[in-house]
């Protein structure tokens, strides 16, 4: 497939027509699961009706639901998702592993650290939480890359994966530590939030959210073309005349607000940022970094996970859901990569 190559001056845009349709098809996907999302729950609304509803055609009770009890929840896990997926292919292509993913080297467990901290000793609010958030993940990132880094050499993406490992390892224990000295309802509530679920999910999620998203995403995306030079080694981007340092610091940066703002407002979901980056490279076909295609990769894995949750027989949080196809893709991942490794 043809690559067309757009230029304005000193700027320079790769336009890949099987990219571009894979990104129509997964916005599209995204957004009928959406709508089905809308759709579900104590009383069904067919998606006609939903649509209707969203472009103030329908009558005021459908409205009501639609629009204040149901679209909050649909819009924060197509954010979410959307931020997971990103956030995936950054660290992803950062460490040059697929196993780099932020649930794996710990960014996510420090993102839910940091809120749960805020949730069950100081009793903060929505705003006090999503700070938290992005304070523990961003302490949990510094800490991680510090250790990693070697001077001469910066940080090798199985060095970074280990050590991640083990600091999601210890997170997840003072979590747990956490929830074991809270009041029993707190526990509860906080253990809930910590399987990561859309359930109650407003526009007080929502709305800060895709406040946070609409600075972030189109700064990771301007450094789209350094961050897949940078795959190439070090030494290959520097000839190139990418500075390696400072645009690995800024998408980390923007990598780590996207991860705590996803956490902040739909809890810890797992493996959306694991797989959504994979799939994406898989369904476009390209090597390197697919950082929009990820991104809507990630929005319709998690609202399609929410929409498999509604029409369980027995109710449960979505990240059940992601857990248990994530942990399915996490074991083909490993056992495809084992065998590349033995041939």
């Amino acid at each position: 497939m043809r690559t067309k190559v757009l230029r304005a001056g000193a700027l320079s845009v790769r336009w890949e027509p099987r990219a571009a349709a894979v990104c129509a098809v997964l916005a599209a996907l995204a957004a009928g699961a959406a709508v089905l999302v809308v759709g579900s729950g104590e009383f069904p609304i067919s998606p006609p009706e939903v649509v209707s509803a969203l472009i103030g055609q329908g009558d005021r009770a459908t409205e009501f639901i639609v629009t204040t009890l149901r679209l909050p929840r649909a819009v924060t896990g197509l954010l979410a998702g959307l931020a997971l997926g990103l956030s995936g292919a950054i660290f992803q292509s950062i460490s040059r592993n697929p196993l780099g993913s932020p649930d794996i080297i710990g960014f996510t467990q420090g993102s839910a650290t940091g809120a749960l901290v805020q949730i069950l000793v100081f009793g903060g609010g929505a705003v006090a939480v999503a700070v938290s958030s992005v304070a523990g993940a961003a302490l949990t990132a510094l800490g991680v890359y510090m250790v990693a880094y070697r001077r001469g050499g910066g940080v090798h993406g199985v060095r970074l994966v280990l050590i991640g490992v083990a600091a999601a390892a210890m997170l997840q224990a003072l979590n747990s530590y956490l929830i074991t000295r809270a009041e029993l309802r707190e526990a509860y509530e906080a253990a809930f939030w910590l399987t990561g679920s859309l359930n109650g999910r407003d526009w007080d999620q929502a709305v800060p959210l895709g406040i946070a998203l609409a600075v972030l995403v189109p700064a990771a995306l301007l450094l789209a073309r350094p961050l897949g030079m940078g795959e190439m080694g070090d030494g290959a981007a520097q000839a190139l005349g990418v500075a390696v340092q400072r645009t690995r610091l800024l998408l980390t940066i923007a990598g780590v607000g996207l991860v705590a703002a996803a956490t902040a407002a739909a809890g810890p979901v797992p493996f959306v940022a694991l797989a959504a980056p994979q799939l994406a490279r898989r369904l476009t076909r390209r090597p390197g970094a697919q950082l929009l295609p990820a991104a809507l990769t990630g929005a319709a894995l998690l609202a399609a996970s929410d929409l498999i949750s509604l029409h369980l027989p027995v109710a449960m949080p979505v990240g059940v859901v992601t857990g248990v196809l994530g942990g399915a893709y996490l074991a083909w991942l490993l056992s495809t990569t084992a065998r590349k490794g033995t041939t």
